[in-house]
C-alpha cells in the first residue's frame, strides 16, 4: 500500500463514505488476483495499511479490509491489460506468473492454468495465514475486516460445485463444500475483537441452475451468523471468467438487492446490497424498505468520490455544506449563496 492508496482510498473518506473498504487484500503471497494487488501476508506491509486506516478515522470513516485468497484466478492480468490469464505482453512488463491453487484441478475456463489441488495441510496453512493476516489489519487500526468468499476467488471456489468436485471433508455435499469458509470464518473471529464487526462477501449465485444457488446462500448465511459473522455482503457470479461477469443474471439497477433481502429477512441477519445502485433515491428507497441494513457503492463512487456528501444534500440533509470537510465547506457553502443560479435545497421535513 503506497501514496495512490492513501489517496485513492482517502478521498472516499474526505466524501462522506461511512466506511472505506479496502480493495481484496491478500492473505498470502501468491493469493494476489494480480501482481498490482497488496497484501497483508507478512508484518512490513502494516505500516502502509496503518497510513490507510488512520486517515481515514481521522476524516469520518470506518477504516475496513476485504482479506481474501485468489485461488485459481491468482497471478491474472491487471484488469486495463485485459483481466484473463497472463500473455506475452504481460510477461514483458515482467509480471511472471506463478501456480493457483484450488478445490479440484478445474481452471477458470480455457486457457487458464490448470490450479494445484489444495491438501489438507494446505488448508491448514491457509487458516494460519487468514488468522496473522486478520491481526496485522488490527494492528494497522482497521476496525472492520471482511472475508471474500465471492467471485470466483479461493472460498467461493470451494463453496460452488462447480469448481469443487473434491471427495473428502472440504468436498462432496453442501456442508463439506461449505466447511473451508465455515473455519476461516470461526478462526477470524476468534482473533477479531468481538466490539468489531466481522463481514463475509459472497457471490450469492452462480448464475447458472448446476451452480451455487441463493437457497445455498441462506443456509451459508446461518451458519456464518452462528460463528460471529454480523453482515453478509450480498454480490454474485464470478465462478467463471472475470470477477464481474454475471452468467445469465440480467444486469439492471439493484439487480443483487434481492440476495440481500432474501438473507436479511430470512435467516434475520444484516446485509449488504451492491451492485448498479448509484443514485441516493434508490439507495434510501432499499434501507427505508428494509431490504439490506448498507449500501455499497463502487463504480459509482469512482466517478464521484464525494457521493455520499452529494447524496445527502440531495435527500434534504447538510444544507449549509456543515459536513464536508471544512477546509473546503465554508467556501462552497458561500460559493452557493451568492450564485446567481442558487436554488436552496429540499427541506429535511
Amino acid at each position: 500500500m503506497d501514496d495512490w492508496h492513501l489517496v485513492h482510498l482517502g478521498r472516499f473518506a474526505i466524501g462522506g463514505a461511512g466506511i472505506v473498504f479496502t480493495e481484496a487484500t491478500a492473505v498470502q503471497k501468491n493469493g494476489r488476483i494480480t501482481h498490482g494487488c497488496p497484501g497483508l501476508w507478512t508484518d512490513s506491509q502494516i505500516p502502509g495499511h496503518a497510513r490507510v486506516a488512520q486517515f481515514a478515522l481521522r476524516n469520518g470513516a470506518i477504516p475496513a479490509i476485504q482479506l481474501g485468497h485468489a485461488g485459481r484466478k491468482a497471478g491474472m492480468q491487471r484488469p486495463w491489460f485485459g483481466n484473463g490469464p497472463l500473455n506475452d505482453a504481460d510477461l514483458a512488463r515482467g509480471d511472471m506468473p506463478w501456480d493457483p491453487v484450488g478445490p479440484s484441478a478445474i481452471p477458470v475456463a480455457d486457457g487458464w492454468p490448470v490450479p494445484h489441488v489444495m491438501t489438507v495441510a494446505d488448508i491448514e496453512t491457509l487458516l494460519a495465514d487468514y488468522v496473522s493476516a486478520a491481526q496485522r489489519a488490527l494492528e494497522a487500526g482497521y476496525k472492520v475486516a471482511e472475508i471474500h468468499g465471492a467471485h470466483g476467488y479461493l472460498v467461493h471456489s470451494f463453496l460452488s460445485p462447480l469448481s469443487n468436485k473434491r471427495t473428502d471433508r472440504y468436498g462432496g455435499d453442501l456442508h463439506g463444500r461449505m466447511r473451508l469458509a465455515l473455519e476461516i470464518a470461526q478462526a477470524v473471529r476468534a482473533v477479531w475483537p468481538e466490539d468489531l464487526p466481522l463481514f463475509f462477501r459472497t457471490s450469492a449465485v452462480d448464475g447458472t441452475p448446476e451452480g451455487w444457488s441463493l437457497d445455498d446462500t441462506v443456509v451459508l448465511a446461518r451458519e456464518l451468523h452462528q460463528r460471529g459473522v454480523d453482515v453478509m455482503d450480498c454480490s454474485s457470479s464470478g465462478i467463471a471468467g472475470a470477477a464481474t461477469a454475471s452468467g445469465t443474471v440480467k444486469r439492471q439497477p439493484g439487480f443483487q438487492v434481492p440476495y440481500a433481502d432474501r438473507v436479511r429477512n430470512e435467516v434475520g441477519m444484516p446485509t449488504m446490497a451492491v451492485g448498479l445502485i448509484t443514485h441516493p433515491v434508490q439507495a434510501e428507497a432499499i434501507l427505508s424498505e428494509e431490504r439490506a441494513d448498507l449500501i455499497a457503492i463502487g463504480r459509482e463512487a469512482l466517478v464521484n468520490p464525494m457521493w455520499a456528501l452529494h447524496a445527502a444534500r440531495d435527500l434534504g440533509h447538510n444544507a449549509d455544506y456543515a459536513a464536508w470537510p471544512e477546509q473546503s465547506g465554508w467556501w462552497l457553502a458561500g460559493r452557493e449563496r451568492t450564485s446567481e443560479f442558487y436554488i436552496p435545497p429540499a427541506s429535511s421535513g
